[in-house]
Order: structure tokens, then C-alpha cells, then sequence
């Protein structure tokens, strides 16, 4: 549990004015000092993780930010920073004092409504000034629910806890008590999934990487069984074994090769694809991925990585998407590439985002910038769906979706015409 995945954990967005007691507050909460407190206003400088475990919830992170109310010479970078926080909160608690309610607070209670973030608010302070009931009445219309707590208060710390535990467990997502599967779905009791995992180069010594883990863990949860080969070793495997796998999953950059090698009745997607329904929107980047076709000479391209990886020389996202592009259009491209919380704010001169499978980030904010993206009008996909698109493997690859095969089939003019026979 301690070493769960950011991504995999429950988002806490700890938001209020400075010197409101937001670093103290979360301190309590992890029992240790993990931010910074002082009656300085503005100590803290950037949001501060703090992934710990909340049981029976499990994994979550708090990210404490800076005051909204911000006054100091970095104020308005710390500001951004602090309001990019709701791109990836799944819950957000603000904490206030007594009697203080004013713009700033309003403003984290609007935008959460409007991106429908459940708000606690968490009343700091009470040992210094109790709150009013009739305060306390007011902040419940505005918030899903009120809480009041003293930071410095050890001896009532547990009974804090436990309030905010309560809280979470009934506002926090379902997905979260009750996560989807990520390849489970796909498979019969005790059924055969193949896992093709070259050995990539940006993972540690030793290890593989995180999305072949996560399918690894999630076809045992679903009582199936799994084999897991190399690209080269693949053919030769299916020649020894007596059965088909029923499902077959690769790594996007050896999807032409794998669907040469595997029988036309076993159904076969990629890591990256199984990403993109379980991290984000499997219908929306299947429509997006279409507009490859659109482009035109000089058209801006996003790539964009949740996650801030050292780069190789054949990078996926830097080199190989980029001159996959270039070669299938025959066209001249400008592709910026974004990697980490970084996003750009000029979204609408983008023609078309191609995004990562989103492992290291949570659903959340996979979602907002899906969302980010339609609001601009620019189309969105994925890693994983373009890849097999200009590869003409898209219509294989989405064999395990009927529902997404068939968005393809009927927004695609060229597709099925486009696609090899394989």
C-alpha cells in the first residue's frame, strides 16, 4: 500500500488563504511535519505532496497548495499552480476560520461545483474561535459538507481523523471504492491473456514498466491467468501452446508485428489502448484520432506525457509519434511536446493532441484535459489509437470494444477501406 502508484491513489486538494493553517491542518492528518508552517504568508511556495494511507480508504495524496490570497512577488505563479490543483483533485478540502468567508473562498467553492468536485470545508482554529452554528449552517449550502477542527489539538486528533475519513468514504468517487478493470472485463473465468512486453529501456534495471504491471495484478484479480513473452519470441510461443490466448495485449510500438502474428479469432489490443478506457475516454480519442487525416502543411501538433521521464534516443512521444506523422501524411508538421503537470494554455492552435496512456497521473485529471481539449474544439487522442491508426491496425486493436469499434466504423469514411487485412 505504501508504494501504490500517485496515479492509483485518492487526489486531496487542500485549498484556503494563506496562513489559514492548510500546512498545519495536514500535518495532523499525516502525524508528521510534512509541510512547512509559519506565520509568514506565503511559505508555501509550490503544491506539496504527501502520499500516505487513510484507512479503510488506502492510498491517497495531499496536495497542499499555496494561499489563493497571495500577495508576495512569486504570487501569481504560485496562483496558477494552486488553481491547476482542480484539473487533478478527486475531493477538495478548504480550510477556513470562524467567521471568515469571503472571494477567495467563494471561488474554490464555485469552481468546485462547477467541475463537480465534492468540497469539504474544514473550519481550522476552533480552539482559538468556535464557530458560530449559524456560520456553520451557511458554509453547509455551499460545500458537501462542514467540518471543525483545531490542527494543534493532539488529544482530539483521532476523532479529526476519523470525521474527515467519513467525509472522504461518502464523497470521494465511486471508482476509487470500486475501480474499474483494466483488462479483467475482458477475459473469462480462468481465460489466457498474452502479454507481448518488449523490454523498454526508460524502466529501471530489473523491472518492467507500470502499465504491464497494473494488467499483470488486474488479470489475477479476475481469477484468469496471463503469459508474458517478448515481441520476437510471440509466434514461436503460440506454435507450443495447445489453445489460443483469449486475448492478446502489446506494446503500441510492435502492434504491427503482433497483429501479423496472431490468428484472425483471437481478439488483440495494446497497453496503451486499454489506457485510454481506463484512464480516460476510449469513444472520444477513437472520434479524435480521425482528424489525422485532416491535417494540413504547417498544422500544430500536441504530444503530450503525463509524466516527466528521461528521454532515449528513439523516444515514443519526441521521435517515433512525430516521424510516424510526418510519414503517413506526408506532410510538414510543427509537434511541441509537453510532459509532466505542464499544459499549454493556447490549446486552440493545436489541430489535434495526441496524448500518453495517462499511467502516472489519475483519471481525473485525464478526464479534465480531455475535456480541456473539446472545450477548445481540438481533437484528442491517444498514444496507443494513433499508433494503430497509421499503422492500419485500428480496426484489430479495437476488436476487444464493440462499442468503440463501431464510433470508428461510423465516423471513419476511409477506415475500413484504409485498414489492412490481418
Amino acid at each position: 500500500m505504501k508504494k501504490a502508484p500517485k496515479s492509483l491513489r485518492l487526489h486531496i486538494g487542500v485549498f484556503g488563504r494563506t496562513n489559514v493553517g492548510k500546512s498545519s491542518f495536514l500535518n495532523m492528518v499525516a502525524g508528521q511535519d510534512v509541510s512547512i508552517t509559519s506565520e509568514v504568508a506565503g511559505t508555501t511556495t509550490d503544491v506539496v505532496e504527501k502520499t500516505m494511507e487513510l484507512l479503510p480508504l488506502g492510498p491517497v495524496v495531499f496536495l497542499d497548495t499555496a494561499g489563493l490570497d497571495d500577495k508576495s512577488v512569486l504570487a501569481e505563479k504560485r496562483i496558477k499552480k494552486t488553481e491547476k490543483i482542480f484539473n487533478r483533485a478527486d475531493v477538495i478540502c478548504l480550510i477556513t476560520e470562524s467567521g471568515k468567508w469571503g472571494p477567495f473562498e467563494d471561488k474554490v467553492a464555485q469552481t468546485s461545483a462547477e467541475e463537480n468536485i465534492p468540497l469539504i470545508c474544514v473550519i481550522n482554529k476552533e480552539d482559538i474561535h468556535a464557530p458560530s452554528p449559524e456560520f456553520v449552517e451557511s458554509l453547509k449550502t455551499k460545500s458537501s459538507a462542514v467540518m471543525s477542527v483545531s490542527s494543534v489539538d493532539l488529544k482530539n486528533r483521532d476523532n479529526y481523523i476519523n470525521n474527515l475519513k467519513q467525509h472522504l468514504i461518502t464523497f470521494c468517487p465511486a471508482d476509487f471504492l470500486n475501480p474499474p478493470p483494466l483488462v479483467g472485463d475482458l477475459l473469462p473465468t480462468s481465460g489466457l491473456v498474452c502479454f507481448i512486453v518488449p523490454i523498454d529501456l526508460e524502466a529501471p534495471k530489473g523491472r518492467i514498466i507500470l502499465p504491464q504491471v497494473q494488467a499483470i495484478r488486474d488479470t489475477l484479480d479476475a481469477d484468469a491467468c496471463c503469459m508474458v513473452v517478448k515481441e520476437r519470441e510471440y509466434a514461436h510461443i503460440l506454435d507450443r501452446i495447445k489453445t489460443f490466448p483469449d486475448l492478446v495485449v502489446c506494446d503500441s510500438q510492435v502492434v504491427s508485428k503482433m497483429v501479423a502474428d496472431t490468428p484472425k479469432e483471437v481478439i488483440c489490443t495494446t497497453f496503451s489502448i486499454l489506457f485510454s478506457r481506463f484512464k480516460g475516454d476510449l469513444a472520444e480519442s477513437v472520434r479524435g484520432v480521425l482528424a489525422v487525416d485532416r491535417l494540413k502543411e504547417n498544422d500544430k501538433i500536441l504530444v503530450a506525457e503525463a509524466c516527466s521521464h528521461h528521454a532515449v534516443e528513439d523516444d515514443i512521444g519526441r521521435v517515433k509519434i512525430p516521424r510516424w506523422l510526418r510519414q503517413y501524411t506526408g506532410k510538414h508538421l510543427i509537434i511541441d511536446t509537453y510532459v509532466g503537470k505542464d499544459y499549454p494554455e493556447n490549446l486552440a492552435e493545436y489541430k489535434l493532441v495526441i496524448h500518453c496512456g495517462g499511467c502516472m497521473t489519475n483519471r481525473r485529471e485525464m478526464l479534465s484535459r480531455i475535456n480541456l481539449a473539446k472545450k477548445h474544439g481540438v481533437p484528442i487522442t491517444n498514444y496507443g489509437i494513433c499508433i494503430s491508426y497509421i499503422q492500419g491496425v485500428l480496426r484489430r486493436t479495437l476488436s476487444p470494444f464493440p462499442e468503440a469499434l463501431d464510433i470508428f466504423d461510423r465516423n471513419s469514411k476511409m477506415g475500413v477501406k484504409k485498414e489492412r487485412i490481418a
